[in-house]
């Protein structure tokens, strides 16, 4: 067999050039032929350097270096006996994230529903995407004046409900670095804007369970949070009711508080979390 046979055989187990040059035309080739040894690898579960370089059409000294970064990264693993290279912890976290994220919103929308029932009021689930929360489901309540969320609305932590229960299970030291990373931009007059008080605002939260959000994100709107936990244990996901203030009084606030903690403990274990045990 001729060297341009060999070449024309090798080149049908993947893309072909053509493809490849416009697929990578728009893209960031290091990023695609990075993605390419992780495809490889999902499909054949472990693979040598020189037998993954060569399914992927890749330089093995290239590959070798892509390789080392997605290991840096935990993407990939490497097994010095047998000197294959496999998915990584780093990829399934990535990977369970999605479906993580289905199975909580078809989980979590029977108890956003009766949520909504129980209290009156909107009931919201948001998930935690670096420093902000993403708006993912919503049950809206009948009254005419309420609160609404379109799917993908994004807030940053320290200025929704179901932000600050999520900032209240990290550490002192970890919010800290959070506000460095965020900021803590004024919306209303409300907006906590100082982190020492911030902090004495999440150890109250710790505490009893559930966070309050007076007016801080909009004036005239009152929201009530609750965190949803993973099975680590960590914080990923959030629950909440919001309405107006006129509505959402104080009496109100201590009605329901228990129904919003009790749908965030249900959504936690409907999903396989682990429900964090509160402090002493």
């Amino acid at each position: 067999m001729s060297a341009e046979e060999e070449k024309s055989i090798r080149r049908k187990r993947g893309r072909p050039r053509s493809l490849m040059r416009e697929a990578e035309s728009g893209t960031v080739r290091a990023l695609d032929r990075g993605l390419a040894l992780l495809h490889q690898l999902s499909l054949r579960g472990s693979m040598t350097l020189s037998v993954l370089a060569r399914e992927a059409e890749i330089p093995a000294s290239t590959a070798h270096r892509l390789l080392t970064t997605l290991y840096q990264h935990g993407f990939v693993r490497f097994d010095a006996d047998t000197q294959e290279w496999a998915i990584g912890i780093g990829a399934y976290r990535v990977g369970a994230t999605y479906l993580a994220r289905s199975n909580l919103v078809d989980a979590a929308r029977p108890i956003l529903r009766r949520l909504m029932e129980q209290t009156g009021e909107t009931a919201n689930l948001a998930v935690l995407e670096g420093h902000e929360i993403v708006f993912v489901s919503q049950v809206e309540t009948q009254h005419p004046v309420r609160a609404f969320f379109l799917p993908g609305t994004r807030s940053l932590l320290h200025a929704s409900g179901i932000g600050k229960a999520m900032l209240a299970c990290l550490g002192n030291e970890e919010i800290i670095a959070a506000i460095r990373k965020m900021g803590l931009p004024r919306y209303t007059p409300n907006t906590i804007t100082s982190p020492e008080t911030l902090l004495a605002e999440l150890a109250r939260i710790r505490k009893q369970g559930y966070s309050l959000d007076d007016e801080e994100q909009f004036s005239g709107m009152r929201c009530l949070g609750a965190a949803i936990f993973n099975s680590f244990g960590e914080a990923v996901a959030g629950i909440s009711i919001s309405g107006p203030a006129g509505r959402f009084d104080d009496g109100m606030i201590a009605q329901n508080r228990q129904h919003v903690m009790q749908a965030a403990e249900e959504i936690t274990s409907a999903t396989g979390g682990r429900i964090r045990q509160k402090p002493d």
